[in-house]
């Protein structure tokens, strides 16, 4: 188990930003990983828990106390049931099933981060979620002293919630178990239009899961969500702000003040999401707000591909990135009443 004192986190994020840890420790077994929980625990020391490092927001102060970097690696196939280690890389992953001939989250292709993060975060796009797969989380758990295994109707899951994220110092995820489909090759029913508008195909369609894969690559390639260390549009959290969950009563109001500023013919995005909700679309309301692809004129910026990702163009600090958030945040406020929530977690400040 690596040890390190005063070292740099912003490294270990895709936004490369924030400073030290007091305290960096890698753990490469799960063992290793659940000593260096239980060590920080019984001195009352904070501890900070990295990935991948695709959903974070560090202050620039950096992290005063342990940071546990989850580097264990692990990729089991039996039959259609995939279990992965927590450090494993996600994307690296998803390759790997489709090679296998498996269905289920060939969508999920592209992504970053470790595939311990998905369960927290329920990990979703182009018409797929984990939640759907998984079948249970394994994870020491802080309050109880030991390891347990959480079965996926007992993991709270939501849109890009679950029970993880909801007590996150209580769960550290060692292992994630899927259930995955044999369908000969081919993909799971696809779901989202603009993956089957690509295909030439209609939504509820299979075609082979190496091209699902491929066309969801180059479709989040030209949004710049794969990361590429020479492409400033990469250098982010992917999206940053979720996409507003309202009840019929609040879309009413939201329509209204749509088209009391866009005209009457004017219609937002709205999709069921179930119990008499709506979600809409967080990129078509920075977008209308007048936050366009490129915003910005400091070193933090809205990416040039996509109006849902803000960027380190290089030499920004955390809190150049926060003073945008803040601006999109409050002008997508201003303009329609709907407040828009961050995506990733934010380690010693708040947005």
């Amino acid at each position: 188990m690596q040890e390190l004192h005063d070292a740099p986190l912003a490294p270990l994020t895709t936004f490369r930003l924030g400073g030290p840890a007091t305290r960096l420790v890698t753990a490469t077994t799960d063992d290793e990983a659940i000593a260096a929980v239980r060590a920080a625990d019984d001195a009352g020391t904070p501890l900070l828990i990295i990935g991948g490092g695709s959903n974070l927001v560090i202050g620039d102060k950096g992290f005063d106390g342990t940071a546990l970097r989850i580097a264990t690696r692990g990729f089991a196939l039996d039959g259609t049931t995939l279990t992965l280690a927590a450090g494993e890389n996600w994307s690296d992953a998803v390759a790997r099933t489709v090679e296998a001939g498996l269905a289920g989250v060939e969508c999920l292709a592209g992504i970053p981060g470790s595939a311990g993060a998905t369960p927290i975060q329920n990990v979703g796009a182009y018409g797929q979620e984990v939640s759907a797969t998984i079948t249970e989380v394994v994870a020491y758990d802080r309050r109880l002293g030991e390891t347990v295994t959480i079965p996926n109707e007992e993991c709270g899951f939501s849109y890009r919630h679950s029970r993880f994220k909801e007590h996150p110092d209580r769960f550290v995820v060692l292992q994630v178990r899927f259930a995955l489909e044999d369908a000969g090759g081919l993909s799971a029913p696809l779901k989202y239009p603009e993956t089957a508008r690509a295909l030439g195909v209609e939504a509820g369609d299979r075609v082979p899961a190496a091209v699902a894969r491929e066309t969801v690559l180059a479709l989040r390639a030209g949004k710049g969500m794969v990361l590429d260390p020479e492409d400033h549009d990469t250098w982010s959290a992917g999206s940053f702000f979720t996409n507003p969950i309202l009840t019929e009563a609040e879309y009413a109001v939201f329509l209204r003040r749509v088209q009391d500023r866009l005209g009457p013919d004017v219609a937002p995005p709205a999709f069921p999401a179930g119990d008499g909700l709506l979600k809409t679309s967080a990129a078509w309301l920075i977008d209308r707000a007048g936050f366009t692809k490129g915003y910005g004129s400091g070193p933090a910026r809205i990416s040039t591909k996509h109006t849902l990702a803000l960027t380190n163009r290089g030499a920004a600090t955390t809190e150049d990135l926060l003073a945008l958030a803040r601006e999109v945040r409050d002008g997508v406020h201003a303009a329609f009443g709907v407040t828009l929530v961050n995506e990733p977690v934010t380690v010693g400040v708040s947005l």
